[in-house]
């Protein structure tokens, strides 16, 4: 967003102040109370009790990581807190985690696919020849939400992807891995920031668009 204000173009302004309310009101939040509700059926109610069951963006935005995310594109939500060990409907503290932390991810396909499904219907029904403008912005909610989920999916802490992939581990590897997880994200922030994961992140999320598309070909 920084750039794009600084580049003076008032359309890559505009777009790039759509792309991020689409991250901080739609996205983050579906991310995170997915966890939250996971959570919550499993038995932990840490996150309920802190009013994190909910699709209100605002109960989820970090100051941080929402300025990061404004000024230099790298931004995050609060984390959601969950007691593994307060998931009593299930046995395994580890299974809990991997369960809570596949909910988020998961929740931004379903969340595409949805909108992938509306936006066809639309586009079959003529509704977007009179609102151009909307086809471009459901696209942008579908492909935001795609790259969202495979950032997540990373199988390294502190993302999602680890809490799954950790928990086929021994648990002294589990929590050696998780010894570092601090160390971790400034690394992985920092190679966000030089963009050299930006090819792998966008060939996967492609991969799970042409995916989506494949699989609402029904429709259109």
């Amino acid at each position: 967003m920084l750039n794009e204000i600084l580049s003076g173009d008032m359309t890559s302004i505009i777009l790039s102040a759509f792309s991020l309310l689409i991250v901080l009101f739609v996205c983050f939040p579906v991310h995170e109370c997915a966890h939250a509700t996971v959570a919550k059926w499993l038995g932990d109610d840490t996150a309920e009790r802190q009013g994190r069951v909910t699709l209100n963006p605002f109960a989820h935005l970090d100051i941080l990581g929402t300025i990061g995310l404004i000024l230099f594109g790298i931004g995050w939500a609060k984390p959601v807190p969950v007691q593994p060990y307060r998931c009593r409907k299930i046995r395994s503290q580890k299974a809990a985690m991997a369960l809570t932390a596949a909910a988020g991810p998961i929740s931004n396909i379903l969340i595409s696919l949805i909108f992938m499904i509306i936006w066809k219907i639309l586009i079959v029904t003529g509704a977007l020849v009179s609102i151009p403008y909307l086809s471009y912005i459901m696209n942008m909610v579908i492909t935001t939400n795609l790259y969202l989920a495979v950032f997540n999916l990373l199988p390294i802490p502190p993302f999602d992807g680890s809490r799954i992939f950790l928990a086929f581990l021994p648990q002294k590897y589990y929590f050696s891995i998780m010894k570092y997880e601090q160390i971790i994200m400034l690394v992985i922030l920092g190679l966000l920031w030089t963009g050299i994961l930006d090819i792998p992140f966008m060939f996967l999320s492609n991969g799970l668009y042409s995916f989506l598309n494949l699989i609402t070909g029904f429709i259109c």
